[in-house]
């Protein structure tokens, strides 16, 4: 029997550990806002070297979807939830107990694929609960759709930095060769840009390379090479006060999540005249993709890809607050998606 806590933690609505000894599942499911609608956050699985490490990443995660979800117009929340292990460790039973865990919150939170989990996952799941999304035969893996967002987001970005949302001619320098930066860069390099390509997993950086007539390098260099955009395509927190004064680029666009390792550092990136493409507004496709499947009729792609290209919109708009208000780009995101909340919140917009 799966046993599950409550873990208090002010500014959220709830965070909920499980512990199952039997299948070794223990897992956090953190719900950080629901004004909008229920929350809606995929389910990673990663070796966390301690709970507390794995309890501050699904905080960040489910904020940021709070965001993500505001910002795209959905009428959904926040939730994210992290799975403490070796992806190695996967079993049905993993997986029932973690649908059991979900279905605890009563359709509080919906689950999706992320980090390490995949679809096939997510169909053992629905066993347990029918709060989860990306199943086969409906929406799927969202990972292209991800990238096509991310694409859209990049093309803004051209537009607002050199008057041209023209990718032909331009180096991208791509950290991480995963799911999401494989079509990313694909899409790049089929619209005749440059891809320069770093993964800790050597063998997929030079089949993307080899893919995409691209270069490439160690992963220790990625952030340095001289580019036109540098895309955090793996985990967060590529931003920092070690890396940002490496950067060598005149703009930011990637899929990864959280790519400021601290508020502050969209500050110094402004400073420093780099234009940063707040991740959780051009990652928002995934997420996009998915909401289709809670509309009436079930889900629909022509539909779900014509809404994404509300990325692109959003991105002018929200280049347009940071040059009005004197902010960086990171915190015209923030108030963007806040604006709508609260519009909410306060009965002024309906959800």
């Amino acid at each position: 029997m799966v046993d599950i806590t409550d873990i208090p933690v002010e500014g959220y609505e709830r965070v909920r550990r499980a512990i199952d000894p039997k299948s070794g599942l223990h897992a956090i499911i953190s719900v950080h806002n629901t004004v909008l609608g229920p929350a809606l956050g995929g389910m990673r699985l990663w070796p966390y070297a301690s709970e507390q490490e794995a309890l501050t990443d699904v905080l960040r995660l489910s904020s940021g979807m709070t965001y993500k979800a505001a910002c795209a117009g959905l009428n959904l929340g926040g939730g994210k939830s992290v799975i403490i292990g070796d992806p190695s460790m996967k079993s049905e039973a993993f997986f029932e107990a973690m649908g059991d865990f979900v279905e605890s919150f009563g359709g509080q939170y919906i689950t999706a694929e992320d980090v390490n989990t995949k679809v096939e996952d997510m169909d053992i799941i629905n066993r347990r609960t029918k709060h989860v999304t990306g199943l086969a035969g409906k929406s799927g893996n969202p990972s292209p759709k991800t990238a096509w967002g991310v694409f859209l987001g990049l093309k803004a970005t051209l537009e607002d930095v050199y008057g041209s949302d023209s990718v032909e001619g331009k180096t991208v320098a791509i950290e991480g060769a995963g799911s999401v930066g494989k079509v990313y860069a694909e899409l790049i390099a089929k619209e005749g840009g440059k891809v320069i390509v770093a993964d800790i997993k050597q063998e997929a950086a030079e089949d993307l390379a080899k893919i995409t007539g691209g270069q490439v390098v160690h992963p220790d260099a990625i952030r340095s090479v001289e580019c036109d955009v540098y895309a955090p395509c793996a985990l967060g927190g590529s931003i920092n006060d070690e890396t940002l004064p490496l950067l060598n680029c005149k703009a930011i666009c990637g899929a990864a999540n959280n790519q400021l390792l601290d508020a502050r550092h969209g500050e110094l990136l402004r400073d420093r005249g780099i234009r940063y493409a707040p991740d959780y507004v051009v990652n928002a496709a995934g997420l996009i993709n998915v909401y289709d499947e809670m509309q009436p009729g079930g889900y629909k792609e022509d539909r779900a890809m014509a809404n994404m290209e509300l990325i692109r919109e959003n991105m002018r708009k929200i280049f347009a607050i940071a040059d009005e208000e004197g902010i960086p780009t990171a915190t015209a995101a923030d108030r963007f998606a806040e604006r709508r909340i609260e519009a909410v919140r306060s009965g002024v917009e309906s959800a």
